[in-house]
C-alpha cells in the first residue's frame, strides 16, 4: 500500500473513530488526560499495523484490544502506583460521588480492576458479544463470563443503595 493512500484511509478512520475511541479510554481508566495518551498509543500501534488490519477488515476489533492491553499494561506499571506525600500521613481524600448517576457510575468503574472493567466497557458499552469479547481480551468466555458477572455484581453493590435513596426506599 503506498504511503499516501496508507495515510489518508487512517486520517478517514481517525477522524471517524477518535471520539469513540477515547470515550471507551475514558471509561478505561476514569481520567482524561490518560485517556488521550491511551488513544495515542492506541493509534499509533494501529498506524503500524493498518496494512494488515485493513486488509483483514478487523480493525475495530484490533483497535478494542489494542486499547484494552494497552491499558492493562500501563496499570501494572510501577510509577503508576506510586503516591504522592508521606505513607500513613498524607492520605489521598476519595471525592464524594455527585448525585448524577454518571458520576456515580465513573466512581464505580473506577473501583474496579483493569480486567473487569475492561469486559464491562467491551459488553454493555460496546455491545459485544461473549464471544467477541472474549477473543478482544483473548481469554475464554468463561472467563469474560465470570469477570463480568464479578464486575456487575460489585456494581450493583455500589450504586443499588444511591438507587434506593433517589427512589425513596
Amino acid at each position: 500500500m503506498r504511503g499516501s493512500v496508507r495515510d489518508a484511509e487512517f486520517s478517514e478512520y481517525v477522524a471517524g473513530r477518535r471520539a469513540q475511541l477515547r470515550r471507551t479510554a475514558y471509561l478505561l481508566c476514569g481520567d482524561s488526560h490518560r485517556a488521550e495518551d491511551l488513544v495515542q498509543t492506541t493509534l499509533m500501534k494501529v498506524y503500524v499495523a493498518w496494512p494488515r488490519i485493513r486488509r483483514d477488515g478487523n480493525v475495530e476489533a484490533y483497535a478494542r484490544r489494542v486499547m484494552v492491553n494497552a491499558h492493562i499494561d500501563d496499570t501494572r506499571r510501577p510509577w503508576r502506583r506510586e503516591r504522592v506525600g508521606v505513607d500513613g500521613l498524607d492520605v489521598e481524600a476519595r471525592v464524594p460521588a455527585s448525585p448524577e448517576d454518571r458520576d456515580l457510575l465513573m466512581a464505580a468503574l473506577a473501583d474496579l480492576p483493569p480486567r473487569q472493567r475492561a469486559t464491562v466497557v467491551l459488553r454493555h458499552y460496546w455491545g459485544l458479544s461473549v464471544e467477541e469479547t472474549a477473543t478482544d481480551l483473548g481469554v475464554s468466555t468463561g472467563t469474560v463470563k465470570s469477570q463480568t458477572s464479578h464486575a456487575l455484581r460489585h456494581l450493583e453493590q455500589v450504586l443499588s443503595p444511591h438507587y434506593d435513596e433517589r427512589q425513596g426506599r
